[in-house]
């Protein structure tokens, strides 16, 4: 992998595949660059294409002393566009990748930016009386804070426990079966190193970006699952409804990763989207 510097001495490690236009991948959190190899043949075809390993992920233990947080997420975006100089990008964001984004048009604005894809995000993870469109249509702050204190306990676990039960029925099955796949999944997380996950995760949980999707200048595409393990419907239709002239595909009986079960149509949506006259 390459990698740039950020302003506080932080590597970031990113893949680069591709010649054409380009197109830069932000994946979900505790997930990595390779959670999008499934489309780098069809993407990279077209198009030059950065996959980063947000700071905390990858199995890049940070050495900066800096917290991992959305507002750092997003000045590392903007540095890794200035590293390489892109202008006129694509960015697809999935899940904490989206709110990476929406932090980063918040702190930067849309002017290196030609089209967004957004994919399965809320722009408020938290309810209360006055938003029901976070997670589970009921997550308040208290279940946030019995949450945290889950990841502090066991963050493995956590984890699982928050997709496992949730609002996907597939889901709450696997977990509760604990089979092969929820074996290697807890695994996998035990392999992470917890804190740097936890502290992103408050600064996720703590942030709002209702305001910010008003402010998107540039075509956005949305694709969201039909049966999300985290949003309802309503929460695509929010998002589609304040974002100008947003198109929103939702992927019928699919969870919070759409594009990882639809790949092939995912590949298409993306590249019909992204390649079509502004």
């Amino acid at each position: 992998m390459s990698h740039f510097l950020a302003d506080d001495g932080e590597h970031i490690h990113v893949k680069i595949d591709g010649e054409g236009p380009p197109l830069v991948l932000l994946h979900g959190w505790t997930a990595s660059h390779r959670d999008w190899g499934p489309f780098i043949e069809a993407f990279a075809a077209r198009h030059r294409v950065y996959r980063w390993d947000a700071r905390g992920h990858g199995g890049h233990a940070p050495h900066a002393h800096t917290p991992v947080s959305a507002a750092r997420m997003a000045r590392d975006l903007e540095q890794m566009l200035e590293h390489w100089k892109l202008r006129d990008a694509v960015v697809i964001g999935h899940s904490m990748g989206a709110l990476t984004l929406w932090q980063y048009i918040r702190d930067f604005g849309c002017d290196r930016l030609r089209k967004l894809v957004i994919i399965d995000q809320s722009p408020r993870l938290i309810t209360d009386e006055h938003w029901r469109w976070g997670i589970y249509a009921d997550f308040d702050a208290a279940r946030n804070a019995a949450f945290v204190r889950s990841l502090q306990e066991d963050f493995a676990e956590g984890v699982l426990r928050l997709v496992g039960q949730s609002l996907n029925e597939r889901a709450r099955r696997k977990y509760v079966e604990n089979g092969e796949g929820m074996t290697l999944a807890r695994q996998r997380l035990r392999e992470m190193a917890p804190q740097p996950l936890i502290d992103c995760w408050s600064s996720l949980a703590a942030a709002d970006y209702r305001d910010v999707l008003e402010r998107i200048d540039v075509p956005s595409l949305l694709v969201y699952g039909g049966a999300s393990n985290f949003y309802h419907t309503r929460t695509a239709h929010y998002v589609r409804d304040n974002i100008p002239n947003a198109l929103l595909h939702i992927y019928e009986d699919v969870d919070h990763a759409p594009h990882l079960w639809q790949r092939e149509r995912f590949a298409r949506d993306v590249l019909d989207f992204i390649d079509s006259e502004d």
